[in-house]
């Protein structure tokens, strides 16, 4: 290997064998590597196919990329000495300083001599025989290990792109979630945007201050609120480091992992002056607070989701000038966060200005995209750059690019062939020894990603200890335990608004992609509580042995 790029040596390949193998670089990746190699002494190795650490802060380099959780909460507890002399700049920091954090985290902790950067794993494949599994890319295994972890991110597979005649297009096309690192230059030029989810907003906001024109083509309107976003104060720093303990105990314990606790019951049960305020505060302090800190009911009742919904409605109809316009920006047909909220930095008044125009292709649909720009049913419009903006095949995406195959040779792009089955979120009957972080059916995308990796993290490296210390080899979800937890997210995903909505929070945004509940729903106290449960009952729901199970409907 060459030790200075960290890349695979050329000709013969030595495969190793290793305790574990965790796959990506992220957050994920970094805490897995420092708690099994520097914690509990295992021999690990991390692959992933950037250049360096960061994860989905590696690729995404777009204007405007920005975390949409408060930067004191978007980072890692698990040390104290960490906590304490990183100091954030920005209130929500941008893509820049957190993989700067990244990248501190990876020499602090002295992480990178064990990462195999600029590897494509293409296959990960259980060796009955042996019990490890094979770590293999395109030119063949590269590495063995009793025990996988994926940490591939939720967000980390960009969404193949639906319109025809891109080759033919004459101009640049970027993608937000494959920015080029060395940034792009959009003065003087014609630039179209294709989408307006989370990045798209972000990305559209700060093109249009740089380009000669903007075009932006919307399908489907978003809420979007404020983010809030200021240089940090070095007051609330102080205040934050004094109280970082209690403040994660408190993140812990409430829905969505950050320390909102101003939400009263219903937004039913209080008078309309009243509802106003709560609605007015928390618009103006900015994040997720609309959403998770107003009202409790706001996901679960249909009628309380109303009343934030047409606040945002007419916030947008008081930002956008032309009420045509702001019609076009306006949702409708969807409640409020049963698609993931963005947030932003002056966005409306983007389409106030004179250099950008909306087009609606949910009324104009894109035909192609031609030789000089995009054409849609209404008209072509001239375009020196292409902007896709157009999301991810979200939570099972990442995970079934791996080639992963189990027990029997079961691929698990099979047994996941009509939507993601689980148990916890973190594992899957019929993959021994296999844990998913933050993987589909946990809480992940509800909960603050940092701490939900943190817990998830934890939960797969106990059980490995666990094992080490009663002289047992394989853990593996029993099918029983899985069809169980299935049910239980789906009973409570129906409980909410959110399965009646077309989003990627149920896969429907990727054309053919099975429509299933990709969330877990109880929130992260209850998850939590029911995975310190499982553990505190020698692993609960899970078959754990000497050998591999010998009947697939065997039960812990």
């Amino acid at each position: 290997m060459n030790a200075k790029t960290n890349t695979p040596a050329t000709g013969s390949v030595q495969v190793e064998t290793f305790n574990t193998v965790v796959i990506g670089a992220g957050f994920a990746g970094l805490y897995a590597l420092h708690r099994l190699r520097d914690q509990m002494g295992v021999s690990v190795r991390v692959f992933d196919v950037a250049g360096d650490v960061g994860g989905t802060w590696y690729w995404n380099r777009y204007p405007g990329a920005r975390c949409d959780i408060e930067s004191i909460h978007y980072s890692y507890s698990f040390s104290e000495a960490l906590q304490q002399e990183w100091t954030w700049t920005e209130r929500f920091a941008a893509q820049p300083e957190i993989l700067r954090y990244l990248n501190h985290v990876a020499d602090r902790f002295d992480l990178r001599k064990d990462i195999q950067f600029n590897t494509r794993i293409t296959s990960l494949v259980w060796d009955e025989k042996n019990k490890l599994w094979q770590v293999g890319t395109k030119d063949g295994i590269i590495a063995r290990a009793k025990f996988l972890i994926a940490g591939t991110g939720n967000l980390s597979v960009a969404k193949t792109p639906e319109f025809k005649g891109f080759e033919n297009f004459k101009g640049e096309i970027y993608s937000t979630g494959n920015w080029p690192h060395e940034g792009v230059n959009f003065t003087g030029k014609r630039v179209g945007v294709i989408g307006a989810g989370a990045s798209g907003i972000q990305a559209i906001t700060e093109i249009a201050k740089e380009a000669a024109h903007l075009t932006v083509f919307q399908r489907t309107p978003n809420y979007a609120a404020p983010i809030g976003n200021a240089p940090m104060d070095s007051e609330t720093d102080r205040q934050v480091k004094a109280h970082y303990a209690e403040i994660r105990t408190k993140s812990r314990n409430s829905f969505i992992g950050l320390p909102y606790d101003q939400a009263q019951p219903s937004a039913l049960t209080v008078s309309a002056e009243e509802r106003r305020r709560v609605y007015d505060e928390c618009y103006a302090q900015g994040g997720f607070r609309l959403i998770f800190d107003s009202f409790a009911d706001m996901l679960f009742n249909k009628e309380s989701n109303d009343t934030a919904a047409e606040y945002i409605r007419a916030k947008i109809r008081e930002r956008v000038k032309d009420p045509k316009v702001a019609d076009i920006l306006t949702p409708k047909d969807y409640p409020y966060g049963t698609k993931r909220p963005p947030l932003e930095t002056n966005y409306y008044e983007t389409y106030n200005r004179d250099n950008v125009t909306l087009v609606d292709i949910k009324n104009s649909p894109i035909e192609r995209i031609t030789e000089h720009g995009i054409r849609t049913a209404s008209g072509e419009y001239e375009l020196d750059a292409i902007v896709l903006a157009i999301g991810f095949d979200a939570m099972t995406g990442p995970l079934l690019q791996l080639g992963i195959v189990g027990r029997n040779g079961e691929k698990l792009a099979d047994k996941w062939a009509n939507g993601p089955l689980t148990y916890l979120g973190i594992a899957t009957h019929g993959f021994p020894n296999l844990f998913f972080i933050t993987g589909p059916q946990s809480p992940a995308v509800l909960y603050n990603m940092p701490l939900a990796i943190e817990d998830h993290v934890d939960f797969a490296t106990d059980a490995i200890q666990y094992l080490r210390d009663h002289d047992l080899d394989v853990i593996e979800p029993t099918l029983e335990a899985e069809t169980q937890w299935v049910a239980h997210v789906y009973e409570l995903a129906q409980q909410t608004l959110l399965p009646g909505t077309d989003s990627w929070y149920t896969g429907a945004n990727i054309p053919g992609k099975p429509r299933g509940c990709m969330i877990y729903l109880g929130g992260a106290p209850a998850y939590r509580k029911i995975c310190a449960d499982v553990q505190n009952n020698g692993y609960t729901g899970f078959a754990l042995d000497h050998s591999a199970m010998k009947h697939s409907t065997a039960t812990a």
